[in-house]
């Protein structure tokens, strides 16, 4: 569930006091202010965000990144984030503080700029030599021929010296380990290439591989950023967790408050959290009043009443009045901390996961080294020639290179993630198609996932508009979400508030004033003098007459919601309920959706716990959550698929971000899925079938640089052709 961290400002002046109380103190000058934006999609989002942000006094410079969702903010020391965070809910964006000095170098796609120069570089050079080959192909003989190799030499080797490395760099990497991967006979193929064709050329000889090997560089480099490019920017989620925690806080010593860095804090320190504040840390109330959003943590919709002896964490949100808190744990003791420890255990789990090109290159790197060997010894046997020997076995290694198995994987999943994209959908990991078309069981969050995350008025007909006034006029002055709720459904109805005065809201309890001679109430039922409301969502309305009135609430279900559970269940997964909210309204989607396999109160190491035990019986477990609360268990599953609106920290733990609100693609997802792997089996069929056809050739010692040329790019064309199958609908 996406939760505000920072209330809009109320109507009434009293309300309005307590949140900008908490941009008291000049923040510590300590670099560019950095906020994110989880709710922007698009380019008038930045220029509003920007223009709005730069209009504010001390403000030098905001500029929004799109991609990670982020404003990076140069300022003056007097500028706040909470004050930046209230002009962003004032113009409609929801911001959240992060740390900038956490955050590292993750901003920029470093590996993506890379790959793509060196692609750029193998092209051009590629170009130019597949010319000179031309000419040698078309008959050039003597010292013409040898100038052309010669040159084609000049280009060729620090092109590949510069382009290969990614392939060398791996390949090397993995023999070290004493391990195959792909990139093992890829860079083999390519030194073998030169060193026999630099042989060739310093001997005058008629062939050359240097075409051959800067256009497999090439193909392998185009396949290798066609890679990257499937996914978004790769971003631990432990860190994103880590960003999201308070950097500074309120210390209270003899009475006077100073802002502190949170590394300055500790254990024993009395910490003041305003209303709208997130509690810095874990510990202990000892004054005040209030009620406590934890649904992101917990994923609870209805707040929960502070009071002193409560015990608090790190993360939670206060909502109505000021708390005095004792700090029992920091940093990397707190209870945020723990659960980003557990989303980094879980994120290098998933890391062990093999690909099917690695399962394959452990099969066919070793028969390629065996039949280039092969085929040198029994030439070399038979002429007794090292020349003709190295030759054959270079052709061998060349023509069998797997740039067919190199394009196979990203030419699949580059046309899978554009028919996704055109549905709503955005892979971001690279094996996340391979781990979707395995799943059998599909685990739903509650708050923030099934549903809208935000409540609504039940049943707004049903109150009468003379009702509806007078509780808009004290809903109006709270920052309570079902405050909130309540007042926008009145405005819906368009509705002005009553005239109440004396308007103030009681921390915990709610908002009461005068109307007509007679003091008026909206909060808790036993406060309003409705009796005990129990764990029900609603809010109670005194009336003047001493009477009250009810307002019931619910949480909307996403568009596609129910359309999606059916299908999946239809197509025979098992799907399971697992949320952190009370048990009646879990057991009430539950019984809406048709899932009878639910769970209620369960806390972030309890739903990582479930999928790890349904791991363990064989299970293979998507994961579809929001907050902060689903971060482990979106690790820990085997693929995971989070909303656009959830917490940047639950987008990065997951593979899938789901762009739209409606939850209706996600059986196409699988279904995209299986038929994804079976077209990179089809590619790896037909990748071994080439080989069966072309390896003859070269064995017989019949695969010239060009047969070798033509023979990697109609492997290359045919696998990618394949691949463009999945893009129809």
């Amino acid at each position: 569930m996406t939760v505000a961290l920072r209330p809009s400002p109320s109507a009434c002046p009293a309300c309005a006091a307590a949140p900008a109380a908490q941009a008291l103190g000049a923040a510590e000058a300590s670099g560019p202010l950095a906020l994110s934006l989880p709710t922007i999609h698009c380019a008038a989002c930045i220029a509003t965000v920007e223009r709005v942000l730069n209009a504010q006094a001390g403000v030098r410079e905001a500029r929004v990144n799109l991609t990670l969702k982020r404003v990076t903010v140069a300022a003056g020391p007097e500028v706040t984030p909470d004050a930046l965070i209230r002009v962003l809910a004032d113009a409609g964006f929801e911001a959240h503080e992060l740390d900038a000095g956490l955050l590292g170098a993750t901003a920029t796609d470093k590996a993506g700029r890379d790959l793509l120069m060196r692609l750029a570089v193998a092209g051009f050079a590629a170009m130019n030599v597949m010319l000179l080959s031309v000419a040698v192909w078309a008959g050039a003989e003597g010292a013409t021929r040898d100038m052309f190799h010669w040159i084609s030499a000049v280009i060729t080797l620090p092109t590949i010296g510069f382009a290969a490395q990614p392939f060398f760099v791996s390949a090397w990497r993995a023999l070290r380990a004493r391990r195959l991967n792909m990139d093992v006979p890829i860079s083999l193929a390519i030194a073998l290439a030169l060193a026999t064709s630099l042989w060739e050329t310093w001997l005058s000889g008629h062939h050359a591989y240097f075409d051959a090997a800067i256009a497999l560089t090439f193909f392998l480099l185009a396949g290798r950023y066609l890679d990257h490019r499937t996914r978004a920017i790769a971003r631990s989620a432990a860190e994103e967790l880590a960003a999201l925690e308070v950097p500074r806080a309120t210390r209270l010593h003899d009475g006077e408050e100073t802002q502190v860095p949170l590394g300055a804090l500790s254990v024993g320190d009395i910490v003041l959290v305003r209303p709208g504040g997130r509690m810095p840390v874990d510990g202990e109330i000892l004054a005040g009043n209030s009620e406590l959003d934890r649904s992101l943590l917990t994923g609870e919709t209805l707040p929960v009443f502070a009071a002193p002896g409560m015990a608090v964490s790190a993360g939670e949100v206060n909502l109505t009045g000021p708390l005095q808190v004792r700090a029992s744990a920091i940093g990397s003791d707190s209870a945020l901390h723990r659960l980003a420890d557990l989303v980094a255990v879980a994120e290098s789990g998933r890391a062990r996961y093999t690909s099917l090109a690695d399962r394959a290159a452990r099969l066919y790197a070793p028969g390629v080294h065996i039949l280039s060997a092969l085929a040198f010894i029994g030439w070399f046997a038979w002429s007794g020639d090292l020349r003709i020997a190295l030759n054959i076995a270079a052709a061998v290694l060349i023509i069998t290179c797997p740039c067919a198995l190199g394009l196979a994987v990203p030419a699949v999943t580059t046309a899978a993630s554009g028919r996704l994209f055109k549905h709503g959908m955005l892979i971001k990991h690279e094996t996340a198609l391979e781990r979707l078309a395995r799943v059998d069981t599909v685990v739903f969050d509650k708050t923030g996932t099934l549903t809208e995350g935000q409540p609504v008025l039940s049943h707004p007909d049903s109150h009468s508009d003379a009702v509806l006034r007078l509780a808009l006029a004290l809903a109006e002055c709270s920052a309570h979400p079902l405050s909130q709720a309540l007042a926008r459904a009145a405005r819906d109805r368009g509705l002005q508030p009553d005239r109440v005065t004396r308007l103030h809201e009681v921390p915990g309890f709610g908002t009461e004033g005068q109307f007509e001679g007679h003091m008026v109430r909206l909060g808790r039922a036993a406060w309003a003098g409705a009796g005990d409301q129990g764990r029900e969502t609603a809010a109670w309305l005194t009336l003047p007459d001493g009477t009250t009135h009810r307002f019931a609430f619910r949480d909307a279900l996403r568009p596609g919601a129910e359309a999606a559970v059916a299908a999946l269940q239809a197509a025979g997964h098992r799907v399971l309920l697992m949320s952190g909210d009370s048990p009646g309204p879990v057991a009430a989607m539950a019984a809406r959706l048709g899932i009878e396999d639910w769970t209620a109160e369960a806390r972030p190491e309890d739903k990582a716990a479930r999928i790890r035990a349904l791991k363990a019986h064989g299970a293979h477990v998507l994961m579809v959550g929001d907050g902060l609360n689903d971060t482990a268990a979106l690790a820990m599953a085997d693929v995971s698929i989070s909303p656009a609106s959830a917490l940047d920290a639950a987008r990065v733990a997951s593979d899938i971000v789901l762009l739209g609100r409606d939850l209706a693609p996600l059986p196409l997802a699988l279904t995209t899925a299986r038929a994804a792997t079976r077209r990179i089996r089809e590619n790896f069929r037909i990748a071994t079938l080439y080989n069966i056809l072309a390896v003859p050739l070269a064995v017989a010692g019949l695969a010239t640089p060009l047969i070798a040329a033509l023979a990697m790019s109609t492997s290359s064309i045919t696998v990618s052709l394949n691949a463009l199958r999945l893009r129809s609908p």
